[in-house]
C-alpha cells in the first residue's frame, strides 16, 4: 500500500508531504484544484515519461518521492528479476533536472523506466476515464475472464509454447525461401563446384608448377648457362676446381712452417671440397635436364586453368580457391538435403501444435466455467447500482487460430434494458453505465486475485442519489482487502472514507500553489456540507453533512 508521498517543484506544488492509511481515502477538491496534478505527479512515480514543463521553477529540480509497504505483495520475484533492491518499504524517487533529464531510484538505486512501468503496475491501479474505455476491449475482457478462472500459470506456459512454435514457424519459412532462392543457383553452384573439384586443386601447387614452366620454357638457355658453369669448374688448364687444387699444394708445403699458413690451407682445401660439391651438382643438373614440349604443354595448361579460376572466383591463390570450393560443397550439399531439414521442422511444428492445443484446450475450458459465475456477480452488482436489467451475453468459440493468450473467440455483449437487444459495450452502454461496469469488475477482481492500491479518479461521473451511495458501499467493501482511493464529487461517497483528503489552490506572495491536507471531523463536516450545498452552507447541509458521516 501507498504510505506517504512527497512532492517537491512539480506543476503548481511547491512541497507537499502526506502520509496515507490503509483502507477507504477519499480525495475532493473543486474543479481545476489540482487532482490531476496530483495524478501526475504520482503518474511520475510509476514510470510516465516527464519533460520540462513539470517543473514549477524551472532552475531546480522536481523530486517526488513515495513510500510502499508492499510486504504482502509477493514481488521478491520481479525484484529479483529487474535487479532492483528488496525492501519491506520499499521507496521510488523521480528526480527531474532543469536540463531536462530524469532518474529514477528504486531503494536508492537507480532504474530504468521500463523496470519502474513494470513495478509501477504492480503497486498501484490508477482508474481513470481512458481505462473505463479499456473496458470495451476484448483484451481487457479476456484479463478479467482469465483472472477469475485462475488461468496465470496456464498462459504463462501457452505463451512460452507459441514463442517456440513462431519460432519454428519463421525457420520452415526461411528454409522454404531459401530452397526457392537454391534451387535457381542450385545448378550454377554445381557447375562451379565441378570446375574446382577437376582442377585437383593442392595448395602451394602453383608455386611449384611456375617453377617447373620456367625451368621447361627456358631449357636451351639453362642448359648452355649449365654447360658454361661445368667448364669453368673443371676445365684442365684455367678450371676453379684445378686451380683451386694447385692451391691447395702450395699451402700445404707452406703449412708447416706457421699456423697462419696451415689455416690458409684448410679454409682453400674446404673450397675445393664445395666446388667438387658443386661440379657433381651441375653434372647431374646437366643430365637430368631434358627438353618435355608434351610436359610444357601439361604445366601451361594447368597454370591457365588455375589462373582462370582465380580471376572468376576473384582469389590471390590456391588455398581460397580450397575454402570457396569447400563453401560450393556446403551450399550444394545444403540444397540438396533441404528436403530432409524441411520434413523435420514441419515435425517439429506438429508436435508443438499437439502440445498448444492441449494447452489452449485447458484455458478454454477453465474460461467457460467460470463465465456463468462472472455473469451473475456482475449483474448482482449492476441491480444494486441502478441497473435491475443489465444482462450480459459472454460467450467463447474455441477456433482454429492460435492468439496470442489461446484460440478463443470472445463475443462479450451488454444489454441495459428489459427485451433490449444485445451489442458491444461500446455501443449499448453510456459513459455512466461504463464507468458502473467498471466498479463492479473491479469488485469482483478484488476477490480472487491481490489487486494493488486502486485510485480511482471520478468512476461516479454521471451518477447520482442512491446510485453513488450504493457505489461508496462497493468500494468500502473493497477496501477491506485492499487500499482504495477515490476522487469524488459526490458527498455520498465522500462520507463513506475513512480518510478525507482535500486538495486546494491558495495564493501565496502572488504565486498560486497547490496543496493537500488530510481533514479531521470537524472539517469533513464542512466539506461535505459544502459539496452539498455550495460554499454558504445551511444548517441543513451541515445536519444533513452530519448524518451522512454517521
Amino acid at each position: 500500500m501507498l504510505t506517504s508521498l512527497s512532492i517537491k517543484n512539480y506543476a503548481l506544488i511547491d512541497t507537499l508531504q502526506v502520509d496515507f492509511n490503509d483502507g477507504f481515502s477519499i480525495i475532493t477538491g473543486e474543479t481545476g484544484a489540482g487532482k490531476s496534478i496530483l495524478l501526475g505527479g504520482l503518474s511520475l512515480i510509476l514510470g510516465k515519461r516527464a519533460d520540462l514543463s513539470s517543473l514549477k521553477n524551472t532552475e531546480e529540480k522536481c523530486v517526488i518521492e513515495a513510500v510502499f509497504n508492499i510486504s504482502n505483495y509477493k514481488l521478491q520475484a520481479l525484484f529479483k528479476a529487474e535487479d532492483f533492491d528488496y525492501e519491506a518499504q520499499t521507496i521510488i524517487r523521480r528526480e527531474i533536472l532543469p536540463s531536462g533529464k530524469s532518474r529514477a531510484f528504486v531503494n536508492d538505486s537507480p532504474v530504468n523506466l521500463n523496470g519502474l512501468q513494470l513495478l509501477g503496475e504492480r503497486l498501484i491501479d490508477i482508474h481513470s476515464q481512458h481505462e473505463t474505455l479499456q473496458l470495451t476491449s476484448n483484451g481487457f475482457q479476456f484479463q478479467i475472464i482469465d483472472a477469475l478462472a485462475n488461468n496465470d500459470e496456464t498462459l504463462q506456459s501457452y505463451k512460452i509454447e507459441l514463442k517456440g512454435y513462431k519460432k519454428l514457424k519463421k525457420e520452415l519459412q526461411e528454409l522454404l525461401d531459401f530452397q526457392a532462392d537454391a534451387i535457381k543457383e542450385h545448378d550454377y553452384n554445381s557447375f562451379l563446384l565441378n570446375e574446382l573439384v577437376e582442377a585437383n586443386l593442392v595448395d602451394g601447387e602453383m608455386e611449384l608448377l611456375e617453377e617447373e614452366y620456367e625451368t621447361l620454357n627456358n631449357i636451351e638457355a639453362i642448359k648452355e648457362k649449365l654447360s658454361e658453369a661445368y667448364l669453368l669448374l673443371n676445365e684442365e688448364q684455367i678450371g676453379i676446381i684445378s686451380a683451386l687444387t694447385s692451391l691447395k699444394n702450395t699451402f700445404q708445403k707452406l703449412s708447416g712452417f706457421s699456423s697462419k699458413y696451415e689455416d690458409l690451407f684448410n679454409r682453400v682445401n674446404s673450397s675445393l671440397i664445395d666446388m667438387d660439391d658443386i661440379y657433381s651438382e651441375v653434372d647431374v643438373l646437366q643430365e637430368q635436364l631434358e627438353a618435355d614440349p608434351n610436359r610444357l604443354e601439361v604445366v601451361d595448361s594447368k597454370l591457365r586453368v588455375l589462373h582462370n579460376l582465380m580471376q572468376k572466383h576473384v582469389a590471390n591463390n590456391i588455398s581460397e580457391l580450397i575454402d570457396i570450393k569447400n563453401q560450393l560443397e556446403e551450399k550444394v550439399s545444403f540444397t540438396e538435403n533441404l528436403d530432409d531439414s524441411i520434413q523435420k521442422k514441419r515435425l517439429e511444428i506438429d508436435a508443438k501444435e499437439i502440445e498448444l492445443n492441449t494447452i489452449s484446450n485447458d484455458i478454454h475450458n477453465k474460461r467457460t466455467a467460470i463465465i456463468p459465475q462472472l455473469k451473475e456477480q456482475l449483474e448482482t452488482i449492476l441491480g444494486s447500482l441502478g441497473m435491475p436489467n443489465a444482462q450480459f451475453k459472454i460467450e467463447i468459440i474455441y477456433g482454429e487460430e492460435f492468439f496470442a493468450n489461446g484460440k478463443d473467440d470472445l463475443s462479450f455483449l451488454f444489454s441495459a434494458n428489459k427485451g433490449g437487444n444485445f451489442n458491444e459495450l461500446k455501443k449499448a452502454a453510456s459513459g455512466g453505465e461504463l464507468s458502473r461496469i467498471m466498479l463492479a469488475i473491479k469488485s469482483v477482481l478484488s476477490k480472487y486475485i491481490q489487486l494493488p492500491t486502486i485510485m480511482f479518479d471520478e468512476i461516479d461521473t454521471g451518477v447520482s442519489g442512491e446510485i453513488s451511495n450504493k457505489m461508496g458501499d462497493i468500494m468500502l467493501q473493497m477496501s477491506k482487502t485492499m487500499q482504495v482511493f477515490s476522487i469524488t464529487h459526490l458527498p455520498q461517497i465522500a462520507a463513506k472514507g475513512h480518510s478525507h483528503f482535500k486538495v486546494f489552490k491558495e495564493d501565496v506572495n502572488d504565486v498560486t500553489q497547490t496543496n493537500l491536507v488530510k481533514l479531521n471531523h470537524d472539517e469533513r463536516i464542512v466539506e461535505i456540507a459544502q459539496m452539498l450545498g455550495g460554499l454558504e452552507m445551511s444548517s441543513s447541509a451541515i445536519a444533513h453533512a452530519k448524518e451522512l458521516l454517521n
